[in-house]
């Protein structure tokens, strides 16, 4: 009976197993597109000041740096927002009840992630820092109703003008 047991478990878990989907590991048809999105090259300097100017500008952009490794080259922050606001509960509740305007989503929290890495150039040392901007978005009851990362070009060419001029103001120690 034990040895029936056995099988019988045995069976299970592998019947339980599933394999690597095939495409796990395969890029996306955008991937290309979202990497010159999110990525920038950036000449001189010493990599913690260009981690100084990253820090720089994501607090002037209202984010918290949550996490710092410069050893590494990556910085990662964040900033709590509203994810909805007060007329469109209304609007919600007139169509569907007290119930959908109650469970609307409620905040949601942008991630910046930054990750800096040194690249032989044509001018001797250069930088590519890549940003990528996230969101996850809460309801009013508490549940994760949403997990994207943003694609918006404008967020990323506000953040590498920004970037731009602020590494070359490290640069020149202004």
């Amino acid at each position: 009976m034990r040895l029936l047991s056995l099988c019988l478990l045995g069976l299970f878990v592998v019947g339980c197993q599933t394999g690597i989907p095939e495409d796990a590991l395969a890029l996306q048809p955008d991937s290309l597109e979202r990497r010159q999105l999110e990525s920038r090259r950036f000449a001189g300097g010493k990599e913690a000041d260009i981690l100084a100017a990253c820090s720089g500008v994501g607090q002037d952009m209202g984010f918290t740096i949550d996490e710092s490794e410069t050893k590494l080259g990556v910085l990662v922050a964040s900033k709590t927002r509203e994810a909805s606001d007060a007329g469109s509960r209304f609007a919600m509740a007139l169509l569907f009840g007290a119930n959908a305007a109650n469970s609307m989503d409620k905040s949601q929290k942008i991630r910046l992630c930054i990750v800096v890495k040194p690249v032989a150039g044509k001018e001797g040392q250069e930088w590519v820092v890549r940003a990528t901007f996230q969101r996850a978005v809460w309801n009013s009851y508490g549940q994760l109703t949403r997990l994207e990362g943003l694609r918006e070009p404008e967020l990323y060419q506000q953040f590498f003008e920004k970037l731009s001029k602020s590494v070359f103001l490290e640069a020149q120690k202004i």
